[in-house]
């Protein structure tokens, strides 16, 4: 493998231009839609109306479309063909273990489901599937108008269009459980806008948008009668929403500039929460594997977290994350990020746990984050990491297949790269064991056990820095990954993690902002 030694400011006009032409064309996703409308249940009447829906929409847009209802179209080999597929008012059970198995893999590889009606009225028994929709079908008033809430903040393709309040006639769905926490609600129904069966929630969501399991899923209970695929504003919803699940248009940003405080209020509506594999030594909880050593076996899961080893508190008027560091897991932003400037601060707690008894204190800031949720340690989700560890404050790790070049150098003595701003650029990887993972920062600059260290990380068209109280301790550059079907691809967006991983820490004041180009003030420092 040669090694090159470069000119910095040359290579990094570069580096930005390939990779902002780059990261623009690897997301022009043309949609290859599949629309399944299997029914072993109820039978919608309107599901030709919506097939001739999707024919006109194949036309006007020249999306490649396919229309099925034939489970055994539900192979690995046939799903690759699709980056989207459509349950078109689907119901019952439909799919056999091998069936099921192959359409997790297809979610898991980063492609889209839109499920329109009846969609949450299939496979009722499968909590994979039900946790993917979002929530399960349970009864329904009569067909009639209702006023319907539109959440226009999330900017979302798929709503737009639309007023802040817009009348709808269709049959509106009650689900057996509130709908998922994991969910991002884009319309409720106003319940008393209509009689009858009613969930009688302070909220009845309607329509919603999340990223599961590595794929990007929108629901909307919108969608029984054959007026509602001649209704503008509702063909214009599933087509948003295609797109997003295509990650071809993206949600709008807030201005660059702008801080969004992202602990503020119910954290619930910006954050997930994954716990782990619990280790054999934690107490007071239920079917603990005596030989687990809380990486093997199975997770707690998505928002189910019974040792609350993720807890908002407030100090001083303050929102603060405690992580207790019990079991192994991650809160996780609802959201994906491009082209940002992250700050928060933390400080370590006095509590250990195993299988980290006697070595530092760790955590971490896992970013770019895709994928499923259990690819590395059963428990967070490929992504680059700005390690948060005693004495390793900045480190760079790679986790589940991402790639990245670091300006790095061995120093005498050392078995591992350290960073050096003026260093040769050396490739780092968690998809290649011949080549390393992990990377040194370049200085220590942490403050004494018990203060509040402020962290920044700048996210800019594949560089990122890692900043440890103002000042820049890593600077990496050529995020990439490698997909599921073993190709190099720029990795430039993802969600965002926070690491408990057996140790006790506090963060708060996290704070995010788009960006339009590297700040000056830290750029002086590359």
């Amino acid at each position: 493998m040669k090694i090159f030694i470069i000119n910095f400011k040359k290579q990094l006009f570069l580096i930005f231009f390939a990779f902002f032409f780059l990261s623009g064309f690897s997301q022009e996703n043309d949609p290859k839609i599949l629309v399944f409308s299997k029914t072993t249940g109820f039978r919608h009447k309107s599901i030709p109306a919506g097939i001739n829906y999707f024919v006109n929409l194949k036309n006007e847009m020249n999306w490649n479309i396919d229309f099925s209802e034939d489970a055994n179209d539900f192979s690995i080999n046939n799903l690759s063909n699709y980056n989207v597929i459509v349950f078109l008012n689907t119901t019952g059970n439909l799919f056999d273990k091998n069936q099921k198995k192959a359409f997790q893999k297809y979610i898991a590889n980063g492609n889209g489901f839109v499920g329109i009606h009846a969609a949450s009225n299939t496979e009722e028994q499968w909590p994979w599937f039900t946790n993917m929709v979002g929530a399960t079908f349970k009864n329904h008033p009569k067909v009639q108008l209702a006023k319907v809430f539109i959440n226009k903040e999330m900017n979302h393709p798929a709503v737009s269009h639309l007023q802040k309040e817009e009348i709808f006639k269709d049959e509106w769905y009650n689900f057996q459980k509130p709908v998922a926490k994991h969910v991002n609600v884009l319309v409720s129904v106003d319940e008393t806008s209509y009689k009858g069966k009613k969930m009688n929630t302070n909220e009845h969501p309607i329509t919603w948008f999340h990223h599961y399991n590595g794929g990007r899923i929108f629901y909307t209970g919108l969608g029984h009668t054959n007026e509602s695929y001649e209704d503008t504003r509702f063909k214009e919803m599933i087509k948003g929403g295609i797109l997003w699940a295509t990650n071809s248009k993206q949600i709008k940003k807030p201005s660059a500039n702008k801080w969004t405080h992202l602990f503020e209020g119910d954290y619930t509506k910006n954050w997930d929460v994954f716990i782990g594999v619990p280790h054999k030594t934690i107490k007071n909880l239920e079917n603990i594997n005596s030989k687990s050593d809380g990486k093997n076996g199975i997770p707690l899961g998505l928002n189910n977290d019974p040792k609350n080893v993720f807890n908002f508190i407030t100090e001083n008027n303050e929102n603060i994350l405690h992580i207790s560091g019990e079991i192994y897991g991650a809160i996780i932003s609802k959201q994906e990020y491009e082209n940002y400037h992250l700050k928060l601060q933390f400080k370590w707690g006095e509590e250990v746990w195993e299988p980290r008894l006697l070595r530092e204190r760790d955590s971490g800031l896992l970013y770019h984050s895709f994928g499923p949720y259990r690819t590395f340690w059963n428990v967070w989700m490929s992504s680059q990491e700005f390690q948060i560890q005693e004495g390793d404050l900045g480190d760079y790790y790679g986790l589940g297949g991402t790639l990245i070049e670091i300006p790095s150098e061995k120093r005498a003595g050392e078995k591992e790269f350290s960073y050096v701003k003026s260093g040769t650029l050396h490739p780092f990887s968690s998809a290649d064991k011949k080549i390393p993972n992990h990377a040194n920062k370049g200085f220590d600059n942490e403050k004494p056990h018990g203060k509040w260290n402020t962290l920044e990380l700048i996210c800019f068209e594949g560089t990122s820095i890692h900043i440890v109280n103002g000042k820049v301790v890593m600077a990496l550059y050529n995020s990439k990954f490698k997909n599921a079907k073993g190709k190099t691809m720029p990795l430039t967006k993802g969600r965002i993690q926070i690491q408990s991983e057996a140790a006790e820490v506090y963060y708060k004041n996290i704070q995010i902002k788009s960006i339009k180009k590297l700040p000056r003030k830290f750029k002086r420092q590359l």
